[in-house]
């Protein structure tokens, strides 16, 4: 009887090793499939035109009399607004900003032997969504010179500059299009390691950036987005 029960007991055991050893296995196995990964990265670009425009007119007067140099400036102005209105821009999209005059014989290192005393800018600034006009309008600036205006350039602080403001709106299908381009990349490495994709481990989507296409066109805007997936391989 004792012999009996003890070759019982010694068959359970048999097989409840044998059931550990499987299960033990097959969790190993799994996983080393779970462990086995590959990280790949999607791009995605787009090409947007600019939606809002900032265009400051600057223009300068000298002179030694303040009060006929304001008097200039208000003519000016005027005349400038006037031009800018009957081309299609709105009072909203005009801003004026104060004249910025500066005393020539005040300057610790300036020219003491200058002709006129007071220098002094004026900008105004169209801020639009209307793109299209407001460069149609930087090309016809010769209406202003015909009545004495000259506009200024190359002041670093008063340079024209484009905006996208529409990024919301692409974000879904770029972020889609990253992510596809993500699993494509993965789905290559799977192949050529004689694996299978499986789930996604994680994903982290990079910053949204949005630059000129060129220094020839800032008003053509280059979207561009990574998006980073780690998927599991599966034998």
């Amino acid at each position: 009887m004792y012999m009996k029960n003890w070759r019982l007991e010694a068959a359970i055991v048999a097989v409840g090793l044998l059931l550990l050893g499987w299960m033990l296995r097959g969790g190993i196995n799994d996983f080393r499939d779970r462990e086995r990964v590959v990280t790949v990265k999607g791009l995605a670009e787009m090409e947007v035109p600019a939606d809002k425009v900032v265009w400051p007119l600057v223009h300068k007067d000298i002179g030694n009399d303040p009060a006929v140099i304001y008097a200039n400036i208000a003519k000016k102005n005027a005349a400038i607004v006037a031009f800018l209105k009957n081309n299609g821009v709105s009072d909203a999209e005009i801003s004026i900003a104060p004249p910025e005059i500066i005393d020539m014989e005040a300057e610790r290192y300036a020219n003491q032997n200058v002709n006129y005393r007071y220098n002094a800018t004026s900008v105004i600034t169209v801020t639009s969504k209307n793109v299209d006009n407001v460069r149609k309008l930087m090309t016809e600036q010769a209406e202003l010179l015909k009545q004495g205006i000259a506009i200024a350039g190359g002041d670093y602080r008063y340079n024209v500059s484009y905006e996208f403001t529409g990024l919301n709106t692409i974000k879904p299908q770029m972020i889609e299009e990253a992510t596809k381009n993500a699993r494509a990349a993965a789905e290559k490495f799977a192949k050529d390691s004689d694996s299978k994709l499986g789930k996604i481990r994680n994903a982290t989507q990079g910053q949204f950036t949005i630059s000129d296409r060129d220094s020839n066109t800032p008003y053509i805007k280059s979207v561009r987005v990574v998006t980073t997936v780690t998927y599991y391989l599966k034998n």
